[in-house]
C-alpha cells in the first residue's frame, strides 16, 4: 500500500514537472526568455530592445566566428520576438506564472502562433465560393454530357424529325396563306411570291436548330445548373428553409391532424410523389391528367399503393 502511493506521488511529481518544462520549452526551449536577453522580468520594452540588439551584434554569424554562434544568434532572436510583442509576452508570464494549466498554455500558444490571421468569416467565404465553382462545373460538364448522350439515341432522333416536319407544314401552310391572299387583292405578282418563298425555305431551315433547342428542354434526368442548388446558397439560405419546413409542419399538424381537413391538391400531389420516389422535375412534366389519376386513387394509403403496385406488374408481365 505504502509503495503504491509512493509511486503515485512520483508520478504524479513527474508529471507537473514535464508540465512545467513544457510550458518554458513551448516558447524558449528549456532556457528562460529573459535570461537569454539579460534582462528582468519587469523590464520595459526599450530595455528589451537594447539588450537584443546588443546580443545579436555580439553573436551574429557574420562577426562571431564561434561554433555556437548561430544557433545562440536564433535562440536570442526567437527571445525578443516573444518578449517584444506584448501579446505573446502577456502570454509567456503568465505560463511561467500558472505552470499548471498546461492545455490552457497550451491552447493558448497554438492559436497565437499557428491560428490563421485572417478573419475566419472571410476563410469561410472563400472556401463556400470555391466549393461553390467547382460544383457549377460539375453540373454543367454533367449536363452538357447527358443532353449529347440523349442526342444519340433514336427517340430523340425521331421526336426531332417529327418537330421539323410540323415546322415546315406550319410555315408552309402559312406561305400559301399569305400568297393566296396576295394574289386576290394584287393578281399573285412574282415579287411576292418570291419573297413568301424565301420566308418558307428560311423558317424550314431555322426548324432544326430550334428543334434541337426546345428538346434539350425535355430530357428527363438531367437538371440545367442552378444557382439556388449550389451549397454556398444553400448554406446562406439554410435559416429561412429550416423555418419555411418547420412552419410547414406545423400547418400540415393543424390542418390534417387536428381539425381532420381534407387533403389540398398540392399536398395531395406532394404524397403521391413521395409515396412513389417521383422526382419533382419529373412529376412536373408529366402533365395534369396523369397526376389526377394517381391522385384520385390515394396510394399514400397503404392498401391503395398495393393494388397499383400489382396492378403495375401484372401490365409490365403483358408487355413481355
Amino acid at each position: 500500500m505504502a509503495l503504491t502511493s509512493l509511486w503515485r506521488i512520483l508520478f504524479h511529481a513527474v508529471l507537473i514537472v514535464s508540465m512545467v518544462t513544457s510550458a518554458w520549452a513551448m516558447y524558449c526551449g528549456e532556457e528562460d526568455c529573459y535570461d537569454l536577453l539579460g534582462v528582468k522580468q519587469a523590464a520595459t520594452q526599450q530595455e528589451i530592445k537594447k539588450a537584443y540588439y546588443k546580443l545579436s551584434l555580439k553573436y551574429h554569424p557574420d562577426k562571431n566566428p564561434e561554433p555556437d554562434a548561430q544557433a545562440m544568434f536564433s535562440k536570442i532572436a526567437n527571445a525578443y520576438e516573444i518578449l517584444y510583442d506584448e501579446e505573446k509576452r502577456e502570454q509567456y508570464d503568465y505560463a511561467i506564472a500558472h505552470p499548471e494549466q498546461f492545455f490552457y498554455n497550451t491552447a493558448r500558444y497554438y492559436q497565437t502562433y499557428y491560428a490563421p490571421k485572417t478573419d475566419i468569416r472571410v476563410i469561410l467565404l472563400a472556401a463556400l465560393l470555391l466549393l461553390s465553382s467547382f460544383q457549377y462545373l460539375n453540373d454543367h460538364i454533367r449536363y452538357n454530357q447527358a443532353i449529347e448522350h440523349a442526342k444519340q439515341t433514336p427517340a430523340y432522333r425521331n421526336r426531332l424529325k417529327q418537330l421539323e416536319l410540323e415546322r415546315a407544314a406550319a410555315a408552309a401552310a402559312a406561305a400559301s396563306t399569305a400568297v393566296g391572299g396576295r394574289g386576290k387583292r394584287g393578281g399573285g405578282r412574282r415579287g411576292g411570291r418570291a419573297a413568301d418563298a424565301q420566308q418558307a425555305a428560311a423558317a424550314a431551315a431555322a426548324a432544326p436548330e430550334d428543334g434541337v433547342a426546345e428538346l434539350e428542354l425535355q430530357v428527363h434526368g438531367a437538371d440545367k445548373p442552378c444557382l439556388w442548388r449550389l451549397f454556398g446558397v444553400q448554406v446562406v439560405i439554410f435559416p429561412y428553409v429550416a423555418a419555411k419546413l418547420v412552419w410547414w409542419q406545423v400547418q400540415w399538424l393543424h390542418s390534417y391532424t387536428i381539425r381532420c381537413m381534407p387533403l389540398a391538391w398540392n399536398d395531395a400531389c406532394y404524397l403521391t410523389r413521395t409515396t412513389l420516389r417521383i422526382p419533382a422535375a419529373h412529376w412536373s412534366s408529366m402533365g395534369e391528367p396523369a397526376q389526377d389519376r394517381l391522385v384520385e386513387r390515394q396510394l399514400w394509403i397503404k392498401q391503395n399503393l398495393n393494388e397499383y403496385r400489382e396492378e403495375m406488374l401484372k401490365s409490365v408481365r403483358r408487355r413481355r
